[in-house]
């Protein structure tokens, strides 16, 4: 369940960074994609998906921490963590608790200011965001952080389903980190751009 509420989410991202690129087109491209977004009904009902989606994958995300960490109350005299796994699945519930972190504050400045605010031009809101280099920085920071978290999450989602077979092992690995440096460098680049333009 983890791995496929994981899935759903990446499909997500996928969905939003493709709208967000929009906004390299111009003013009227990017309002008319949010437009979109916003009065589609289908949309609409996709919403509360997404957001049982993300609420059951961060309860998912710290009960199986929780499990782990009760299922070895007694440390290791010696643990080498390192020779047995990379530094991001050791660290996906940090990384997840700063992507949720920047998520409520990402809310609160795109999702509510347009949804409940009186904002009447969306490409102003965004691009006028990103003339602020503390939430430039902050907007990098949390989207190099989630590209850490789905460079194992991408992965260990295949392997959980079963889709992990070792004849395609690389592919999947390859595929994976090629996918976390796509959203991470996608939206990144939205946010450096769009400051210096």
């Amino acid at each position: 369940m983890m791995s496929l509420s994981g899935l759903f989410l990446i499909t997500f991202l996928l969905v939003h960074l493709g709208v967000n690129l929009t906004l390299f087109i111009g003013k009227d491209t990017f309002n008319g994609a949010s437009h979109f977004m916003a009065t589609n009904p289908v949309i609409q009902v996709m919403q509360f998906v997404l957001a049982a989606g993300f609420i059951f994958h961060i309860i998912m995300g710290i009960w199986l921490e929780l499990k782990n960490r009760a299922s070895r109350p007694i440390k290791y005299a010696k643990n080498n963590a390192a020779a047995n796994s990379g530094w991001a699945s050791r660290n996906m519930i940090y990384t997840g608790i700063l992507v949720l972190l920047f998520i409520v504050l990402h809310l609160k400045d795109f999702f509510v200011q347009i949804k409940f605010g009186e904002v009447h031009d969306d490409y102003e809101l965004v691009t006028q965001l990103f003339k602020n280099p503390i939430y430039v920085l902050i907007y990098v920071v949390a989207f190099v952080l989630l590209g850490i978290h789905l460079s194992h999450g991408f992965q260990s989602a295949f392997t959980s389903i079963g889709a992990r077979v070792p004849k395609y092992l690389k592919c999947v690995k390859n595929l994976g980190m090629a996918f976390s440096y796509f959203i991470a460098l996608g939206f990144s680049v939205i946010a450096i751009y769009f400051y210096f333009a």
